[in-house]
């Protein structure tokens, strides 16, 4: 996309991962599991699966997979089958009705994170391949950096701040050899110099100002002549 725009080479890329408010207000795009919308979750209106699609049609395991994978939630397998069980009655349609069966299905409860929080997640992440598409940006942007260039990444939950470390790490090494091997045999040479070994993370003053801004999470490359 930069280069069909004519960046070939630039001094600065800045990833920022959040979700669009507009979105999210749209009941209509169902996103928020308290929207009488349909259960959609695209961000991009042509892509082909929705959550509908996944909720209704996927095979249990692989919705226990994608709870307990992308949303970290540790009742993956007893609301996948619970799910299972419901649809063979009656499809979900709605945002709000699958938030609703959720809530009536978990066990453990938050006080800080809604209890169908975790699911709608990793319905989101699976619809958008938000994951996937991460990782390609950020090998776009290693590519266009000129060096002494830097990347900053704007990420708001563990999955991809996770990805985003990993790849820092990994392209500020030399060798990314199994650590089992007596030698280096990958040839793989570093590409970055990390700037914040620690993320740095909003206070509470811009915190209270923008309570979005309180699961941010920044960190910086460098990119270094190879």
């Amino acid at each position: 996309m930069a280069r069909e725009n004519g960046l070939d080479q630039v001094d600065g890329v800045l990833l920022d991962l959040g979700l669009s408010s507009i979105q999210l207000a749209d009941a209509q795009r169902g996103f928020s599991f308290r929207a009488e919308g349909p259960l959609d979750m695209r961000a991009d209106p042509d892509l082909r699966v929705t959550a509908g699609d996944i909720v209704n049609s996927w095979e249990g395991r692989e919705l226990r997979r994608v709870f307990a994978e992308y949303g970290e939630e540790p009742e993956a397998g007893q609301i996948a089958a619970a799910i299972v069980r419901r649809r063979a009655r009656e499809p979900f349609m709605t945002a709000d009705d699958l938030g609703r069966f959720v809530h009536g299905v978990k066990k453990q409860r938050s006080r800080s994170v809604d209890a169908a929080t975790r699911v709608f997640q990793s319905l989101r992440i699976a619809v958008n391949g938000e994951l996937d598409n991460l990782q390609r940006g950020l090998d776009a942007a290693l590519r266009i950096l000129h060096p002494g260039g830097r990347l900053a990444v704007i990420s708001f939950h563990s999955l991809e701040d996770r990805l985003v470390k990993q790849f820092f790490l990994r392209e500020s090494r030399d060798c990314i050899c199994p650590p089992h091997l007596p030698t280096c045999v990958c040839g793989h040479r570093a590409g970055l110099r990390v700037v914040t070994r620690r993320p740095l993370r909003a206070d509470s003053a811009e915190a209270a100002r923008n309570p979005r801004a309180r699961s941010a999470v920044l960190r910086v490359v460098e990119k270094i002549a190879s």
